[in-house]
């Protein structure tokens, strides 16, 4: 019997045991195996796909079967295309966390509830959010990456929220703890003493000073620069010596080759971790905490203690944004104990000053009254010292 027009159809095809179904998409006909030898499921799955083209929900078969495994390589090629520095960082996310979830996972399974069960794993396992939220955007940024592709490899993007950061930088380094510090890391070397002098005064990350070439630095004109591409928001930078930093770099520099690192050890080796020798340094210094990151945060402070405009921070320092720069949190306790102070000074100044112009306002009072009472006249006396005109 013949089914009525834009039904579709079940049919048998040569050499196959099962069922098989045909319908139009956009004009075109789709046949597709039913996996199934029983007319009344064939039926089904035929009302299924026609009810998904008609409410715009229709997924292509090859897209069913496109795999995650399959996103994040796309997403870790982008990245190697494109030169990204944080293509490792992006293969260990996978590798680690993302991977054991969703590896083995279709993309059209990834759904919001799926990733709320994979944020609850994370955090069970003790992930902070801010971790949790690289690996989520991770995941996020394969979906688009696929959405965008032609054809595209995935019908839909599921909804993937982030979630709350409370990673607000604290750290500082006072200004009394910096000879200590300097002393300490001169002990272990020119190059370490002269990346904190650095870091210390412009706040520059550790990966940027790591990959500072010699001719990056220019004596004659007392100047660093940042090579555009080579910084984490990709804009370059230059900005003037101070006589410590380039007293320093002077030094670091001194019998190298234009393209050698400025940063280099005893034995003329580029300086890639110095993590350990850090911490050792700052126990030294009395400072166990401190991050060389905190630098970033310090510098930002002395800078804006200097008068500089806040603008200008933000380009010495990197900062892109000022949302980014804000949550760098630049004032200290320190700073809040100067303003109180200032506050507590003005505060008794200004009730000095209150009480001295209430005493001067009641002796101008007094004075008043008594000029009053002087020149005050008894009418008796006055109407009979008082000579009549004669008519």
């Amino acid at each position: 019997m013949k089914r009525p027009r834009g039904t579709g159809s079940v049919f048998r095809m040569r050499g196959s045991n099962v069922l098989w179904i045909k319908y139009h998409r956009n004009g075109k006909p789709i046949r597709e195996s039913a996996h199934t030898v029983k007319v009344k499921e064939a039926e089904k799955l035929l009302r299924a796909r026609l009810a998904a083209i008609s409410t715009g929900t229709y997924v292509a078969l090859k897209l069913e079967k496109m795999r995650i495994s399959e996103l994040a390589d796309d997403l870790i090629r982008e990245y190697r295309i494109n030169g990204r520095k944080s293509i490792e960082d992006l293969k260990a996310r996978w590798e680690l966390h993302l991977k054991p979830f969703f590896g083995l996972m279709m993309a059209v399974e990834v759904t919001s509830q799926i990733v709320a069960h994979y944020i609850d794993a994370r955090q069970q396992e003790g992930a902070e959010n801010a971790t949790i939220n690289r690996e989520l955007a991770a995941l996020k940024r394969m979906f688009n990456l696929a959405r965008q592709s032609t054809p595209p490899k995935v019908h839909m993007v599921p909804y993937i929220a982030m979630l709350r950061e409370d990673n607000i930088r604290t750290g500082f380094l006072e200004s009394t703890q910096h000879d200590r510090l300097a002393a300490e890391t001169g002990k272990i070397g020119l190059w370490l003493r002269a990346m904190f002098e650095v870091g210390y005064t412009y706040g520059w990350r550790h990966e940027e000073l790591l990959a500072l070439r010699v001719d990056q630095v220019n004596l004659l004109a007392g100047t660093i620069r940042l090579e555009p591409g080579t910084t984490k928001n990709l804009q370059g930078r230059e900005v003037s010596m101070t006589l410590p930093v380039k007293a320093l770099l002077t030094q670091c520099v001194n019998g190298k080759s234009s393209h050698d690192h400025v940063f280099t050890r005893e034995d003329g080796k580029p300086v890639r971790d110095f993590r350990g020798t850090w911490l050792k340094a700052c126990e030294a210094a009395k400072a166990p905490d401190l991050l060389f990151h905190d630098l970033r945060r310090t510098a930002a402070r002395n800078l804006r203690r200097a008068g500089v405009a806040e603008g200008v921070i933000m380009k010495i320092g990197g900062w892109k944004t000022r949302s980014v720069f804000e949550r760098y949190a630049i004032v200290s306790q320190s700073d809040i104990r100067d303003a109180m102070t200032r506050l507590e000074a003005g505060q008794q100044r200004d009730n000095a000053e209150a009480a001295l112009e209430q005493k001067s306002a009641e002796e101008q009072f007094g004075q008043t009254l008594g000029r009053i009472a002087s020149e005050k006249v008894d009418p008796n006396e006055t109407s009979s010292s008082t000579t009549l005109p004669i008519n």
